[in-house]
């Protein structure tokens, strides 16, 4: 079987808008037509390496707030940049329709090529495709939504006071993990209706706050406390996981404007949300599809074996995987894990080996692998895809194993699982419970309020795995939560049987109450 030529996308290393739009057509034409990806539009922009590093500072998005945290960003990883210390993305994608896919131009025309099958087709389908970033997200609106969110916080700093907003987003953003919808029922946004509903909304949620708080007895009257535990706890919507959305809806000296800036960081943490539960397979995939197209451009001869050479360098980088005992070892590389699952998926669906046929009866020898794997980028998730897609076979190639060193165990650090039958389904699911979030997130509740009394905030961490809150980042965290109540808050940390183990108050600093 011989594939058709093409002319060669390029010569040499420079490359112009003309010549993007060549190799963005090349790489379309092998991702719609060949591998049957689904897409959104895609807009291409070229920044220099200072706007990239810009991009860096606010969690890669270029059109962002302005926040002090973002300048440290930047002044950290220009140093060690200019220093040759760190090397910058080759891009940077965001999930919006269009698709928006911001290159470096000091990138030569082969990397260009590579990018834009990595950002434009790979992160685009996974973005339009996953059921997460569907429940989750709205890639229609999110660019109009932050560019009104940047507009309202410089209106409110020219209002009330850089500081003001500083303190109200340092507070929020410390927040920021707990800030999300975990069900999905209330997880889908209209960001375009957000925005213009912003003033009727908050007009609305005003009068709502004015009623609640006009029953809390003022004077020695405490006693004769109008709504009882149950009814109060309703009132509030409690127990709520989403602290943001609590403090935002609930806490009773905020005003209006600080309460839409809360409202913002937390549709915002909304949109990274899917992103943090996909790291593995939106990287993953995006680098498999990438591997695909520039392999077949080298095959239609659209690119030269030097070019194909310098691709491969790159790709052979982004997938390198230190050793458990190498000084550079972080942990498993989601782009090499991810990658080398899709490749070992393909191998299964298109020659599997007996062991294959035993572990996945559904996919093994079924032919087509682009269907397989379309289906499984489509329906699952970090955790759930290590889970039932880890292969024995890869396992083996990437010499995994699972220690145990647990403190309690006077045997210290133990070998738990090895290469056989009982030891892949212990890895697996190890490796897969490191990627769940309701296993590595602490669950953090808001359980109640005492209205009749001094109105502290009582939180509750119920403790998995023995694993207690981190002291210095508890006080911190605890403290722009008091900031935002106004007044003292108490978070319990209790096992699943209901045991207090450790507790952590703090009160609402002067300036806040000042305020």
């Amino acid at each position: 079987m011989t594939t058709a030529a093409m002319e060669p996308l390029f010569e040499g290393a420079d490359w112009s808008f003309t010549t993007l739009q060549r190799i963005h057509d090349a790489c379309q034409e092998i991702a719609l037509s060949e591998l049957g990806l689904d897409v959104y539009p895609n807009q291409i922009e070229v920044i220099t390496a200072e706007q990239m590093l810009d991009a860096y500072s606010s969690t890669g998005m270029p059109l962002f707030y302005k926040h002090w945290s973002f300048g440290k960003h930047f002044a950290h990883h220009e140093a060690f940049y200019r220093k040759g210390l760190r090397d910058l993305a080759y891009e940077i994608v965001i999930n919006s329709s269009p698709c928006v896919s911001y290159l470096m131009e000091e990138n030569t025309a082969t990397m260009q090529t590579l990018v834009i099958a990595h950002a434009a087709f790979g992160h685009n389908h996974f973005f339009k495709n996953n059921y997460l970033f569907k429940t989750w997200t709205d890639a229609e609106g999110i660019l109009d939504y932050l560019d009104f969110a940047k507009g309202y916080i410089a209106r409110c700093e020219e209002r009330h006071g850089q500081a003001a907003v500083e303190r109200t987003l340092d507070a929020a953003h410390a927040l920021m993990s707990h800030g999300v919808h975990r069900y999905p029922g209330k997880s889908k946004l209209d960001l375009r209706q957000e925005e213009r509903r912003e003033r009727d909304r908050r007009a609305h949620e005003e009068q709502i706050f004015n009623d609640l708080w006009r029953t809390v007895p003022a004077g020695p009257s405490k006693s004769a406390l109008d709504l009882g535990a149950e009814r109060r706890r309703t009132v509030l919507g409690l127990p709520q996981d989403n602290l943001l959305y609590f403090l935002e809806k609930s806490a009773p000296r905020l005003k209006a404007w600080q309460r839409e800036i809360l409202r913002i960081v937390r549709h915002v943490a909304q949109y990274f949300h899917p992103q943090r539960q996909t790291k593995v397979m939106n990287e993953g995939t995006a680098t498999y599809v990438h591997y695909r197209i520039m392999t077949r451009l080298h095959e239609k001869q659209a690119i030269s074996d030097g070019n194909f050479l310098e691709f491969l360098t790159s790709h052979s980088n982004v997938v390198f995987q230190p050793a458990f005992d190498h000084p550079r070892f972080p942990g498993f590389n989601p782009y090499a894990l991810g990658f080398a699952m899709m490749q070992d998926l393909e191998r299964i669906v298109t020659a599997p080996e007996a062991e294959d046929r035993e572990w996945f009866p559904d996919i093994a020898g079924s032919g087509d692998a682009m269907a397989v794997l379309r289906d499984i980028w489509a329906n699952y998730r970090d955790e759930s895809f290590i889970s039932q897609f880890l292969s024995p076979r890869l396992m083996r190639q990437m010499r995994m194993f699972h220690i145990c060193d647990d403190p309690a165990r006077s045997e210290g650090v133990t070998v738990e699982a090895i290469h056989d039958e009982a030891g892949y389904r212990r890895i697996r699911r190890q490796l897969a419970r490191e990627y769940d979030i309701s296993w590595t997130d602490p669950n953090i509740e808001v359980v109640d309020v005492d209205l009749a009394g001094d109105r502290r905030l009582l939180l509750r961490h119920t403790v998995v795995n023995g694993c207690l809150l981190q002291d210095t980042a508890a006080t911190h965290v605890l403290q722009h939560i008091a900031d935002l109540w106004s007044y003292d808050v108490r978070l319990q940390e209790v096992d699943p049987a209901g045991t207090v183990l450790k507790e952590h108050l703090a009160s609402p600093r002067a300036m806040t109450r000042a305020a």
